[in-house]
């Protein structure tokens, strides 16, 4: 345990995201002495104040409304004269966020962690130099920390194209858009991503013109190719312009009076004007490893993330990395999973190597789009001979009920020892749903044993068990 003056501790863990205050939490109760060092008004991060959580907010009042619009009366419930207020939903999207971020305050307190309000500056891998700052965000002293043992979670911001930058009006990032409480009459959303495909889906449903560019020849390119060709069929049927392998010149990109102005057109043919009142660039985020010290130490950076182990060591002793500027997949849960791991290693507590494989991705457009590890491209490419069972939701009864039957899920296994190699779904809550195949490949079940598993009926879940039963050609429903 750490002695001597208030300035020493056990863990200090800089950066208060998720991946930072989970790991302060899980170390808090381990009996550590821990201090928990963040810049920010609030603890939460980029995914409670401008990401995740915010974005979901959105996305659900957006969904509400076109599903009253197109969907209500086909269930009997008539309503004239709907509209769309997005400034009410916007004070409730901020409320949410509020809320969640109060309730990591009494967190920290619970687990008894110091949250020390301040910029953190590594020196060295087992001190932190801390200009503290009181509530108004205004420099108030400085505090020199050490410890036994230092967590660097410092995130990542959005990265911008080439040639402009966003000048948070005409043409925003997530940032913006996350805090805003008016709507564009149409945008140009850059980027077919997980982020770009989310904004794209909100903005559409909340009455927008939307106009998706993605400069590969497909959208969700990381995802498995049968959910992004399902997901562009999804968004051309509800009327939004979806345009791949899209090529355009960032620098001459020009902004008038009128909006936003750029030629652009598929690879290979001629481009043309399209205008916009807005443009929203999502084309991935870069990490903070920059000003935050790691010159100081041994740490290792490779394009800029730093450069860990499986349990989140870095090459300088007792120096420990997580989320986001570490790379890999980008996601919150990841993030929190990642720190807690870093805290097992430190504490000498049993705990597994992160599996990535085993991470499972969610993204919330609509139709929502989940996976949990290889897709079959990536089968084949590691040399894997593989299984597949596909159940689609217009063959389930709860989709149907829901009057939601797009998408499908997808259950991949290898073809010798039925081992579960990958779950991809795309469709109403899949989000929801693909807990169940994380839990299975936790357990290294088998396709059969999910398949086996029984699920309720009438629910979405049993389409997953449906997927699974269909890799030995034996679906009962389909």
């Amino acid at each position: 345990m750490a002695v001597g003056s208030s300035n020493s501790f056990d863990l200090i863990v800089l950066g208060g995201g998720t991946g930072g205050y989970s790991a302060a939490f899980r170390a808090g109760q381990l009996g550590l002495k821990v201090a928990l060092v963040d810049d920010r008004p609030k603890l939460g991060g980029t995914c409670l104040h401008i990401g995740c959580i915010p974005t979901k907010a959105m996305l659900e009042s957006a969904e509400l409304y076109e599903r009253i619009q197109h969907g209500a009366a086909d269930m009997g419930v008539n309503v004239q004269g709907v509209t769309y207020d997005y400034a009410v939903a916007a004070k409730r999207r901020n409320q949410v966020v509020d809320r969640l971020a109060k309730g990591l305050d009494s967190l920290v307190k619970k687990n008894k962690v110091e949250h020390i309000h301040g910029r953190g500056t590594l020196q060295g891998g087992k001190k932190v130099r801390v200009e503290t700052v009181n509530e108004d965000g205004k420099k108030d002293g400085e505090r020199v920390l050490d410890a036994n043992d230092v967590i660097l979670a410092s995130g990542s911001r959005v990265k911008s194209l080439p040639g402009f930058e966003p000048d948070g009006k005409n043409i925003i990032t997530s940032d913006e858009a996350t805090i805003g409480n008016t709507l564009p009459a149409s945008i140009v959303v850059v980027g077919g991503g997980a982020v770009g495909v989310e904004f794209a889906s909100f903005y559409h449903d909340a009455g927008v013109e939307v106009t998706l560019l993605e400069y590969l020849p497909r959208l969700t390119p990381l995802e498995d190719a049968d959910v992004s060709k399902e997901l562009e069929r999804s968004f051309k049927r509800r009327g939004m312009k979806v345009m791949t392998s899209a090529r355009f010149d960032s620098a001459a990109v020009s902004v008038d009076e009128q909006g936003v102005c750029l030629m652009v057109g598929p690879e290979g043919e001629e481009p043309k004007e399209l205008r916009a009142e807005q443009m929203l660039v999502a084309t991935g985020r870069a990490p903070n490893s920059e000003n935050v010290g790691l010159e100081a130490t041994r740490a290792k950076l490779e394009k800029g993330f730093v450069t860990v182990d499986a349990r989140m060591r870095t090459a300088e002793p007792h120096l420990y990395a997580c989320g986001d500027v570490i790379g890999g997949l980008l996601l919150a849960h990841v993030a929190a999973h990642e720190g807690i791991a870093a805290v097992h290693a430190i504490a000498g507590a049993e705990a597994e190597k992160v599996d990535y494989l085993k991470m499972p991705r969610a993204t919330y457009a609509r139709p929502q789009i989940a996976s949990i590890g290889r897709s079959e491209e990536e089968c084949a490419r590691d040399g894997f001979t593989v299984r597949t069972g596909k159940f689609p939701f217009q063959a389930s009864g709860k989709a149907l009920i829901r009057g939601e039957h797009e998408g499908f899920v997808k259950v991949i296994a290898d073809a010798r020892t039925d081992e579960l190699l990958g779950v991809h779904m795309i469709g109403a809550n899949v989000t929801d749903l693909i807990s169940e195949a994380s839990a299975a490949m936790l357990l290294e079940a088998t396709a059969w044993e999910v398949g086996s598993a029984v699920h309720p009926h009438p629910t979405l879940s049993e389409a997953l068990g449906e997927a699974a039963l269909a890799v030995d050609g034996k679906s009962i429903n389909f």
